[in-house]
């Protein structure tokens, strides 16, 4: 939660500027970021519009998402036609991909992306915003974050407990792509 948490929190707020009242539309809102950034848009007072799977569609419905787009039926460009104040990219697109979603963003708001490899479109003419953001340590925000999961406003999705002995067998099946959610490694009982 640290790391995924603090990147939608960072990503959403300081980078994106996200007001209450405001659109958002989340690209990648089925992963481990999204499922943070749509929860915290939509506790903001935004209206989320997320892309996602069918795989982690109804995860993103149940996190708050106002509309959700499958973007392996329908692309985003089509379904997405009133503008958006924030656009938050979390998931690979290609460069030509990535300047056309720009369009859907309102003059003079912001495009936010966690991912380096594909440089963030803005447009000047339109005083829309750029900006690629990395994660940095904010302790303050971590601890609003927790706080949040303490008194049950966010939710952490678990998809399976697993003692700590079997960890380096995870580890070798997540980095085969074999799983999908988060896995909590538990001590054994005393």
């Amino acid at each position: 939660m640290p790391s995924v948490g603090l990147t939608a929190s960072q990503a959403l707020f300081e980078a994106g500027e996200l007001k209450a009242g405001q659109r958002v539309l989340i690209n990648g809102a089925g992963g481990p970021v999204g499922g943070y950034a749509v929860q915290l848009a939509k506790r903001a007072g935004a209206y989320v519009i997320a892309t996602a799977s069918p795989r982690s569609s109804e995860t993103v419905r149940a996190a708050g998402a106002d509309e959700i787009v499958d973007h392996t039926a329908t692309p985003v460009l089509d379904a997405v036609t009133e503008p958006v104040d924030v656009l938050l990219n979390l998931a690979p697109i290609t460069p030509d991909g990535f300047t056309a979603l720009v369009a859907r963003v309102r003059d003079g708001g912001v495009v936010v992306s966690t991912t380096p490899t594909v440089p963030t479109p803005g447009d000047e003419q339109r005083k829309v915003r750029a900006a690629t953001i990395f994660l940095h340590p904010d302790a303050g925000v971590l601890s609003q974050l927790v706080q949040l999961v303490d008194d049950g406003a966010l939710h952490v999705e678990i998809a399976r407990r697993i003692p700590l002995s079997e960890l380096p067998a995870i580890h070798q099946q997540a980095e085969a792509g074999e799983i999908h959610g988060k896995v909590v490694a538990v001590p054994p009982a005393v």
